[in-house]
């Protein structure tokens, strides 16, 4: 596919999306949305892809939707609303393969739930951040999940009620993101994160990021006990499982084909 508003590279075993409008710190279009839909669906399928690094072009991560471009965003069902970011916020709610946002820059309303959507989130010191919905009239994109689970409901209020605008400091203060690094490391530092992922055996770190996402949901310890040992029976019927007790007991480095 041809892509418009992204930039969709891949290096095996990791996948870059970057998105790809500086001039307007990549606020997103309906376009942009059903690109990067697209590139996750990609990725999803390349067996050599292992994990998936979101990033921005220019200054911004994400500056949110863009507003004029809403003429765009077609009300068929009054009911069932689509949004620019709507669909790859809940792509990314079911893709298992690990996905790490690189923000460096301003990462403000939508663009703040494409960035919570992640797995992982590691800033520039030159990040920004904004829960800025209510300061435009507007609620949406699944903030409301996903900013109380990282921050707690308390934070997640005062951020939202206020759209208030925290630097990259206060925001790893808070636990909205991993960690904070210079900016000209960023890049370096995801992927260095990114490929220690991906040498794990793709099979396990998938299964195990569903147990961890389902455990966020799960009522009691038993019933996640029991889900996990489901888990691993599907993990212990890979090749992987077996290379990884071979390479342990020959002392030498695992090579894991993802089957």
């Amino acid at each position: 596919m041809n892509y418009k508003d992204i930039i969709f590279e891949k290096e095996k075993p990791l996948a870059t999306i970057t998105l790809n409008r500086p001039d307007k710190l990549n606020a997103y279009t309906y376009n942009m949305g059903q690109e990067v839909v697209k590139a996750l669906e990609e990725a999803g399928k390349d067996r050599n892809i292992r994990v998936v690094i979101f990033t921005g072009a220019g200054r911004g991560f994400c500056s949110g939707a863009d507003l004029s471009d809403r003429g765009r965003h077609r009300v068929i069902d009054p009911l069932h609303h689509e949004t620019a970011m709507g669909p790859q916020i809940r792509k990314l709610s079911v893709f298992d393969k690990p996905v790490i946002a690189a923000i460096n820059g301003v990462a403000a309303g939508g663009g703040l739930s494409l960035a919570m959507a992640c797995d992982i989130r590691i800033a520039s010191d030159r990040a920004r951040f904004s829960q800025i919905f209510v300061t435009r009239g507007l609620l949406d994109n699944g903030s409301t999940w996903l900013l109380p689970r990282l921050v707690g409901m308390g934070m997640a209020c005062e951020l939202a009620f206020t759209g208030d605008i925290i630097n990259a400091a206060e925001a790893d203060r808070i636990g909205l993101v991993n960690r904070v690094v210079p900016h000209d490391d960023l890049l370096t530092v995801v992927r260095e994160l990114a490929n220690r992922i991906a040498k794990n055996p793709p099979i396990t770190v998938r299964l195990t990021k569903r147990a961890l996402y389902r455990g966020v949901t799960n009522t009691d310890l038993l019933s996640q006990m029991e889900l996990e040992h489901n888990y691993s029976a599907i993990n212990r019927a890979t090749e992987d499982s077996g290379e990884a007790t071979r390479a342990f007991i020959e002392k030498r480095e695992p090579v894991f084909k993802g089957r």
